[in-house]
């Protein structure tokens, strides 16, 4: 009889060990490995498919390329205003994309005369990396595609603009120590912390049979083990306490990807001259397509202030 007991608890210790690595090896592909962007994948809006395009054709871009501190080759699409200018737009995109995304803003940046540098993260675009950082190791890319800008031009006054994923890369980024070249930050539709955002997301996930606690402990253990980092490291919200560059937040909401009042909590945090937009019925990053006119004014409003 003991000697059965002993084959039911390791029977059950070995299925209970199997069934975890089964789900830490597929939350760790869902989350954090890099999926392209293809020209069959579909679009939030078609706005943003014609930005695409419009990144594409434009006759004045060009492809440029850096190292990353980790010896990676970071891409980036540069496309210089009409005429010679000191204004620079840093532009950077969200998860499952790539720098095109950022075209419908690129248009409205360089109608207003500003040189735009729209950035692949590492892992998505053309650009190196076999997982996804949250912003973490971003920061520190996005860091070196700024000295690219101000070794280039010395005068440069820039602004990073940043959409979820890549607004919680601007933040982290406004976290460290800046050039006084980078004049201001936006962030639409950031989360505060990786750890409640993956909490967030995986509550709504169908199917989830894991207490939402222990699978996050799991997956945070899977990313240390593979990816090198720590999810309980990417805090945008302990970033914003520590800037002092002129942020505006923006979200939207009616998102349902990230929950609107982490802009709020995003917003209480930051200690640096800030502002607040919400984009009345508008869902994740889609501001800017539910309400352009308001999103605009208010994007060129707070940057009229920085560059006056």
């Amino acid at each position: 009889m003991s000697k059965k007991n002993t084959l039911l608890k390791l029977s059950a210790l070995t299925a209970l060990l199997g069934g975890a690595f089964a789900f830490s090896d597929y939350a760790y592909k869902t989350s954090t490995v890099p999926r392209q962007h293809t020209d069959d994948s579909e679009d939030l809006d078609p706005a943003i498919t014609k930005g695409r395009s419009f990144v594409r054709n434009h006759p004045r871009r060009r492809d440029e390329f850096i190292e990353s501190l980790d010896n990676l080759r970071l891409h980036a699409s540069f496309i210089p205003a009409a005429e010679d200018t000191h204004n620079y737009c840093l532009l950077i995109h969200g998860i499952w994309d790539n720098h095109e995304c950022n075209g419908i803003y690129a248009e409205h940046y360089l109608e207003k005369g500003y040189n735009c540098l729209m950035i692949d993260l590492r892992g998505f675009g053309k650009s190196e990396g076999n997982y996804i950082g949250y912003g973490l190791d971003d920061r520190l890319d996005t860091l070196q595609w700024i000295d690219w800008i101000v070794k280039r031009d010395p005068d440069a006054k820039i602004i990073l603009h940043g959409m979820s994923m890549g607004a919680a890369t601007t933040l982290m980024t406004t976290g460290e120590t800046l050039p006084e070249n980078v004049k201001g930050a936006i962030a639409d539709s950031s989360f505060t912390t990786l750890p409640e955002q993956f909490a967030s997301a995986y509550k709504k996930f169908k199917g989830s049979f894991v207490p939402t606690p222990l699978a996050i402990i799991i997956l945070r253990l899977s990313i240390l083990l593979r990816a090198g980092y720590d999810i309980n490291d990417v805090r945008p919200i302990d970033a914003v306490a520590r800037s002092t560059t002129p942020t505006l937040f923006i979200h939207g909401d009616d998102d349902t990807f990230v929950d609107p009042h982490m802009c709020s909590r995003l917003y209480e945090a930051a200690k640096c001259p800030k502002q607040y937009c919400m984009i009345l019925g508008a869902s994740h990053i889609l501001g800017v397509v539910k309400d352009p006119v308001n999103y605009w004014n208010k994007v060129d409003t707070f940057i009229g202030k920085l560059f006056s």
